[in-house]
């Protein structure tokens, strides 16, 4: 990636992040066309060549921009003192929502590169795909479980809610884009729901 990219205004840079999100979002690394990023960006496809060098740097860079935009999200929205395992949960969710507010595609690309079958594209991504997973885990792991109903799976009702969360996701693809406010509020019911069936109290 040339470093200039970043040299760019902020607005420009945005308008290709968020093109490229988009198409990589909705049709994945093989089927997603830089003709298309191009077009919805507003920009020649020699320039978006020239600072990524190919589809690759482009979706490899979009990936690990992704990756970071997010974790700062994560940070500021995460309270370390927190223990409850769904509030937790709560709070990462927030920092989902604040992720979209300026890229409406991040999550959704993220999740969509979580399925991605090409070798060349999940090998790029490898190393700050297993960040990610690391960073959530190690939220997650703080989660007190001593709230649980006897012979409640605590690991298991994580599950259960990130497949909720990425069907909430997946489930927009139609409608172009998840608006950051439906996902919260959607998402939040469900954990409200969760915590009641499976807490003590």
């Amino acid at each position: 990636m040339n470093e200039k990219f970043f040299d760019l205004n902020k607005e420009k840079q945005d308008r290709m992040i968020n093109a490229a999100l988009k198409v990589f979002a909705l049709e994945g690394y093989l089927h997603g066309s830089t003709d298309d990023i191009v077009r919805d960006a507003g920009i020649s496809k020699g320039l978006l060549f020239h600072y990524f060098g190919s589809k690759l740097g482009l979706y490899s860079f979009l990936y690990d921009y992704s990756v970071r935009f997010f974790m700062l999200e994560v940070d500021s929205e995460i309270n370390r003192n927190e223990s409850d395992f769904f509030e937790l949960y709560s709070q990462f969710v927030h920092a989902q929502a604040n992720s979209m507010r300026q890229y409406p595609y991040l999550q959704l690309f993220l999740h969509s590169a979580e399925t991605e079958t090409d070798q060349e594209a999940t090998a790029a991504i490898m190393e700050r795909k297993a960040v990610l997973h690391n960073m959530y885990a190690g939220i997650m792991k703080k989660g007190d479980i001593s709230r649980f109903t006897e012979g409640a799976d605590y690991e298991k009702i994580g599950h259960l809610l990130d497949y909720m969360l990425r069907g909430i996701i997946s489930d927009k693809k139609t409608e172009k884009e998840v608006l950051p406010n439906y996902f919260l509020e959607e998402t939040m019911r469900y954990i409200s729901m969760m915590r009641k069936l499976t807490y003590k109290d």
